[in-house]
């Protein structure tokens, strides 16, 4: 049985035994029973005949009282109130979030089968109401997508936005950076500095709020999903960040330009590989203490 199926009989009381368990392992079932306890109020009670018959006769026997337009418009407010709260408590039923941690990464199948792999300190939330016609999602972090054809596919986040119909592609938003890049189909951007549509192989990249021209991307997918970060010509401080995201330490620099331009690449499987393969290419000294790194300039 579906679970708009499920949810129909419970509101109907008409749950036998072994649907009222299967009911209850719902994700929302919590949820449900709170949307239930708050919609009791709205249910009508007993009907008096007799006292309604009364209560009319001496209404009838009074002197009217007129009413003002400003007791029916606050009566209508107090509706209008009352049936947005319900909508925007039912959206949150439908609301999903997903979130990785520190050296965390998460894969998450969306309805139409599309998939999204997040990477490390990512979130990614999208209503799965009506997800097959309005197919959008909040990124916060970084995350590649694979999109089953469909509807319009976007992707928004606090930087720009990303549109596609059915792809491949790589987004990136961390402060002010922000990255797509195309590896199937094609993708349209649209940001506050610019617009553009990618083919395969093309980047998008705005970096402390400047648009970034790039040469073309070589690999088929993003490193990361082979536990490994690469770089090409970003400044020393993308570096550092990305390393602590990945091995949940803190680097403290001593004497060296976070802005000078690194290429290269380390591994999230082994912290004493990647130290040397962030610090040999610069000729920078480290020492490792617990959850700390102190990196020194010769």
């Amino acid at each position: 049985m579906t679970r708009e199926q499920l949810i129909e009989k419970w509101l109907d009381y008409d749950l036998n035994a072994h649907e009222l368990e299967a009911f209850k392992q719902l994700e929302d079932y919590d949820a449900l029973l709170q949307m239930n306890e708050a919609l009791q109020g709205f249910k009508a009670g007993a009907f008096d005949h007799d006292l309604a018959y009364k209560t009319i006769s001496q209404r009838i026997a009074s002197k009217p009282k007129k009413t003002t337009w400003v007791s029916v418009l606050s009566k209508i407010a107090a509706v209008l109130l009352m049936c947005f709260g319900l909508y925007y408590f039912m959206q949150d039923l439908s609301l999903s979030t997903n979130e990785t941690l520190v050296a965390q990464q998460e894969t998450v199948i969306l309805p139409d089968a599309s998939s999204v792999q997040l990477n490390a300190m990512s979130s990614l939330t999208f209503q799965e109401q009506d997800w097959d016609n309005h197919r959008v999602l909040k990124l916060n972090g970084e995350a590649y997508f694979k999109v089953a054809k469909g509807s319009k596919f976007e992707v928004q986040t606090q930087l720009g936005t990303v549109t596609v119909l059915g792809t491949q592609f790589n987004v990136k938003q961390r402060g002010d950076l922000f990255e797509v890049v195309c590896f199937e189909g094609k993708v349209a951007v649209v940001s506050e500095k610019k617009e553009q549509i990618l083919l395969p192989g093309d980047t998008f990249l705005i970096r402390d709020g400047n648009y970034v021209s790039t040469d073309k991307e070589r690999f088929k997918q993003p490193s990361w999903l082979n536990h490994a970060s690469t770089f090409k010509s970003v400044p020393y401080k993308e570096v550092i960040e990305e390393f602590e995201r990945q091995y949940d330490v803190k680097i403290q620099l001593n004497q060296i330009n976070t802005n000078q331009l690194f290429t290269g690449s380390f591994t999230h499987n082994d912290i004493g590989i990647a130290l040397k393969s962030i610090t040999l290419p610069l000729q920078l000294k480290y020492v490792k203490k617990d959850k700390t790194i102190i990196l020194t300039g010769v």
